[in-house]
């Protein structure tokens, strides 16, 4: 079966005016159960000791599972929203980008289970994450 990818000008889009627009986040891949972008560590991004903060990274790991869960779900049955968040930040970054990489690691019906790697441009892991989307049903209107 092949994998469904999708658009990253047209996500990319979706950034304007927000959080992702503003820590600079730029979309590298996306497919069905899979996201992969990229963060520039910069001050933006940094802390007052001009590394990479810890919330910065989480928010990049959180765009990516919730943007990959909202391009599974029928998004005009269905809202995404992030219910837990939880990281292991495991080495610091200084300089250059980050790259956040996405996998679906449970896919339920009103439940995502998300792992997110965090890696530096020589491939060290900075942060691993674990994401939880709830998948809730729209009220009608």
């Amino acid at each position: 079966m092949e994998q469904e990818t999708f658009d990253l000008a047209e996500l990319s889009k979706m950034n304007k005016g927000t959080l992702m627009e503003q820590l600079g986040i730029e979309y590298l891949e996306a497919g069905s159960g899979y996201m992969k972008a990229r963060m520039p560590v910069d001050e933006r991004t940094f802390q007052p000791m001009r590394i990479l903060h810890g919330g910065a990274t989480l928010a990049l790991a959180e765009t990516l599972a919730s943007i990959g869960s909202a391009l599974m779900v029928d998004r005009e049955k269905f809202d995404v929203k992030g219910q837990h968040v939880s990281a292991n930040h495991v080495r610091s970054a200084h300089s250059g980008w980050v790259i956040g990489e996405a996998k679906i690691m449970h896919r339920g019906r009103t439940s995502h289970i998300w792992n997110v790697d965090i890696k530096d441009e020589g491939n060290h892991l900075i942060s691993t994450c674990r994401i939880t989307i709830f998948v809730v049903k729209k009220k009608e209107r």
